[in-house]
């Protein structure tokens, strides 16, 4: 072993022989410190044994690095071996505490949108559609061209998310009188829309809240409660519906509706009391003309079977049958029926009628059904409502026959109400192709 007390001009005229591939020259005055040469590069080292093994560690080039620089780290790396730590282990742990807190400097200065994406990708399987579509359209960057009619004072492209001003701001940003003065300005514009990206944002945040990556960066009170009732205007419960003697005329007005599918999804609506979303993903293969009912895909219970009534199965069987879906659409992406709220509102203004949103025709049927004394219970179960009383949630299991009795009578007494001529047992309901 070559051992001399090192000197820049040493260290300069030191190289490697040709015939080796690496060649050192040890210091004395530190004598764990050596100069190893390679053909083409000469650096400091540190060699020591730990637990019979011989460590080595790369100090650095000794153009980079200066002599007593060098002495002074190795007699530190000494004092490491001294203590039974591994200075190779050492230095790994060093380094992953930089990177540790340099990923947690770029994740608190992070726009809460990348915190977003991991909630929707947590959440996703506990999710329906529509809950799903609604995180997507509160967070959504806008600026893409418009596909379809634009409402007064709308430009070509489409807005921002109402959400997306406050999700690219840090996680830690996001406090209450961010939150508030966020809130103000949407709900001056939107306060519907507003009220529902508040409560998904207010479900993000105690979501956040329970993840170790985030708990330090959520503010507890960001989303109080006191902020939406200071906020949001006062919402007050809807109560639109139809009365008895407003049927005829909103019968004849739907039926002239010059699109079928929309007409007929209209009256269906009506007679069946569905939610809008239920009756519109309604596919061929959920309508069963022999057996005469209907199963619909439930938001509460999952799926739910009603009866197919006369009237009913009379407007499906005329409907052409272009795809899978009952209501089908020509223009649609996904091809089923999307906005049927514009002709209806036409039909309502035609007819005189007062505005009548399509929820309020699922609350038409359940007030409807009083007329005939039908059993609360029957009018929620058709209606897919949870059940309200013990003897309801344990006691009553109806058979589709008991309700087709009920729900025959109910829809006869409607379309008798509307002077709406009813079809005839004999009448065939069976399926039928029509081109497109």
């Amino acid at each position: 072993m070559q051992r001399e007390r090192l000197t820049p001009d040493r260290i300069r005229r030191f190289s490697c022989p040709p015939d080796a591939k690496q060649s050192f020259l040890w210091d004395t005055d530190a004598p764990r410190l050596a100069v190893r040469a390679t053909a083409g590069a000469k650096s400091f080292i540190f060699e020591a044994k730990l637990n019979r093994q011989t460590i080595r560690v790369t100090i650095g080039d000794v153009r980079a690095w200066n002599l007593d620089d060098a002495r002074t780290e190795a007699r530190r790396l000494q004092t490491l071996i001294d203590q039974g730590i591994d200075p190779r282990q050492d230095k790994a742990d060093k380094l992953a505490a930089i990177e540790a807190k340099r990923e947690d400097a770029r994740r608190v200065e992070a726009p809460a949108l990348e915190a977003w994406g991991a909630y929707i990708e947590a959440r996703r399987p506990k999710w329906g559609a529509r809950h799903l579509a609604d995180h997507e359209n509160v967070a959504k960057e806008g600026g893409e061209a418009r596909t379809r009619g634009r409402r007064k004072g709308e430009g070509d492209k489409t807005l921002p998310g109402a959400l997306r001003p406050l999700l690219l701001l840090p996680l830690a940003q996001i406090d209450a009188d961010t939150v508030r003065a966020w809130l103000a300005d949407e709900a001056a514009k939107r306060p519907t829309h507003a009220a529902l990206a508040f409560r998904l944002l207010r479900a993000f945040v105690v979501w956040c809240g329970d993840r170790p990556e985030y708990r330090d960066q959520v503010q507890a009170d960001a989303c109080a409660a006191r902020i939406a009732r200071d906020t949001l205007p006062k919402k007050s419960a809807k109560d639109d519906c139809l009365q008895r003697e407003q049927l005829p005329l909103w019968f004849e007005h739907v039926c002239k509706i010059h699109n079928p599918v929309i007409s007929a999804y209209l009256q269906t609506l009506l007679l069946t009391g569905p939610r809008r979303e239920e009756l519109s993903g309604l596919r061929w293969e959920d309508v069963d003309f022999q057996w005469k009912s209907l199963t619909i895909k439930d938001k509460v219970e999952g799926l739910r079977t009603i009866p197919l009534t006369p009237y009913v199965a009379a407007l499906l069987a005329a409907l052409p049958r272009r795809n899978e879906w009952v209501f089908s659409s020509l223009t649609a992406a996904d091809g089923r029926l999307q906005e049927p709220r514009i002709a209806h509102k036409k039909a309502l203004v035609a007819a005189g009628l007062p505005d009548l949103s399509l929820h309020g025709l699922r609350r038409s049927f359940g007030t409807l059904c009083e007329w005939i004394e039908a059993p609360a219970g029957i009018s929620a179960q058709i209606m897919g409502h949870k059940p309200s009383a013990t003897a309801e949630k344990h006691y009553r299991q109806r058979p589709l026959d008991l309700l087709r009795s009920w729900h025959v009578k109910i829809e006869s007494w409607i379309l008798e109400q509307a002077g709406v001529e009813q079809p005839g047992e004999e009448r065939p309901t069976g399926l039928h192709v029509v081109k497109a």
